[in-house]
């Protein structure tokens, strides 16, 4: 679907590849110029070239979402390129699958970038859209945000606390018009899960896990994302939507 979002600018976080890759071609396929982050270069500079290649406007700028001084230079890019910033994805995050995240290091690390790196983005994208007197942010949690996991305590800790923050967001600037919503991913197949996806028996297990009986797709998780900034949406605000084929029905 094309919401018609020529003249606006999105910025997407975590969009070398997955979902963010996706969300931020959805959003220049439906008119808005798109500021591409990532620590990774290559795959940043490829989703921009992506874009542009297909007649959209994109540029691409290196920030680690844990470092706050990278995330005020990240949105003022936003504003010196384009002079806005309407709608932003905040999705930049790690999976430590297979890592022992009681480590203080692997805490530590997905402590500031799945958690931190979301308070820092929310925090400069609303300082710009206040000024403009509206604007729409929707921040990457998970199904880990909503229900436990015994296998994995930062990244379900930092995904509770992503809602948490959406809802803070929500209520703390919805008089100003700046809406803040949530997309709760369930097993979606992605750059980061295609070492699991690789091996046929655990790809059997991955899509076992859905009443559906799939794994999601990035674009599938893109469209919700796009619908939550359009105006469609326009009386949603603090909503942790959930986009995991029934996973969480059960």
């Amino acid at each position: 679907m094309n919401y018609g979002f020529d003249g606006k600018v999105a910025l997407v976080t975590g969009a070398s590849g997955g979902i963010g890759r996706a969300t931020a071609v959805a959003f220049a396929a439906s008119g808005a110029a798109v500021v591409v982050s990532d620590v990774n270069d290559a795959g940043g500079q490829e989703t921009a070239a992506l874009i542009t290649a297909a007649g959209g406007k994109a540029v691409f700028q290196h920030c680690n979402v844990a470092n706050s001084d990278e995330v005020k230079a990240l949105v003022a890019r936003a504003v010196s390129e384009f002079g806005r910033l309407d709608f932003a994805h905040n999705n930049a995050g790690i999976n430590n699958m297979g890592a022992n995240e009681y480590d203080d290091d692997v805490w530590d690390r997905a402590i500031a970038i799945n958690l931190s790196g979301v308070m820092y983005c929310m925090r400069e994208e609303a300082e710009v859209m206040l000024k403009q007197g509206k604007g729409a942010i929707v921040n990457t949690a998970s199904i880990n945000g909503l229900v436990g996991n015994g296998a994995q305590p930062g990244y379900t800790a930092t995904k509770h606390g992503v809602v948490g923050l959406t809802r803070h967001g929500a209520l703390r600037w919805a008089a100003a018009g700046i809406r803040v919503n949530a997309v709760c991913p369930g097993v979606i197949e992605t750059p980061m899960t295609a070492p699991l996806v690789a091996n046929p028996d655990m790809r059997k297990i991955l899509d076992g896990m859905t009443p559906m009986g799939r794994m999601g797709k990035a674009e599938e998780i893109a469209s919700a994302v796009l619908w939550l900034c359009s105006d469609q949406a326009s009386f949603v605000t603090g909503h942790p939507m959930v986009i995991d084929g029934g996973a969480t029905a059960v």
